[in-house]
């Protein structure tokens, strides 16, 4: 029973913790789903810890890093409930992988990681607005927290990170939700161009705009603009489904069958 009383002592309210108890979770399932996907585990032979590693990039790796950063402990390093939600993540994960995993991950789950991604910019910002960085540092800071896991993941997988390529205004999300949470908030601490809004209806503004935004790309295939390069490099460009593709009734994520 005290170890119980000690484990419930960590789930004080408080700066949105369950709100990013929640973020971390939702990222540590998309990581542990992401690592069995075929692009990401055909020919690696990835194991179960493995998995939980990735997992672990997913769920906390970009939170890390920002306070890194920060010259921080990172808070979920902190707090067991962070790795126990992480753990939980790992375990269905593994089970929900395949069978419907996959269709579950790449339709309705879009849902969640769209939330995790600006909820972890306004987390960055605010942090960075704390330690009194200035603008492109919080900025920086703001798109650290949201991104840093996957990129851990992808090359931890040997493909080219998400920041690189395509992804729906994967960057430009964090970009967008950063600068509107420094706009709205950056008042409260000197800045005499922003406004001084509180802390709760800053992050509600940001967060709505990076949430929109995000779903908005993704289901109507809005993607970052390619260089100006001769079409013969652009040859065997995969076609992206749009969220709203696979949303159809009877939408079934097709993959290649490995090369012999």
């Amino acid at each position: 029973m005290d170890f119980i009383a000690y484990l419930f002592a960590f789930l004080t309210p408080g700066a949105f913790l369950y709100i990013d108890l929640l973020a971390a979770a939702t990222n540590a399932l998309n990581g542990a789903l992401l690592a069995q996907r075929p692009d990401h585990y055909r020919r690696r032979y990835i194991t179960v810890v493995g998995i939980l590693v990735l997992a672990l990039f997913g769920g906390i790796g970009g939170g890390t890093t920002r306070d890194i950063l920060l010259n921080e402990v990172p808070g979920s390093w902190t707090n067991p409930w962070y790795l126990i939600l992480i753990i939980l993540a790992w375990i269905a994960g593994l089970y929900l992988a395949w069978g419907k995993g996959q269709k579950f991950r790449e339709t309705l789950y879009q849902f969640m990681t769209a939330f995790s991604l600006p909820w972890y910019a306004v987390v960055g910002v605010e942090k960075g607005l704390q330690a009194e960085w200035p603008l492109l540092g919080a900025i920086a800071l703001g798109v650290v927290g949201p991104t840093a896991g996957r990129f851990l993941i992808d090359v931890s997988c040997g493909v080219p990170a998400k920041q690189f390529v395509q992804g729906e205004w994967f960057i430009g999300t964090a970009v967008l939700t950063s600068i509107s949470f420094f706009v709205l908030r950056a008042g409260a601490y000197g800045a005499p161009w922003a406004f001084a809004l509180e802390l709760v209806p800053a992050a509600i503004v940001a967060f709505m705009i990076g949430f929109i935004f995000r779903l908005a790309a993704t289901w109507f295939d809005w993607e970052e603009p390619m260089p100006k390069v001769p079409a013969w490099l652009l040859k065997g460009q995969p076609k992206r489904e749009t969220l709203k593709e696979k949303m159809q009734p009877g939408w079934e994520p097709s993959w290649e069958e490995p090369e012999e």
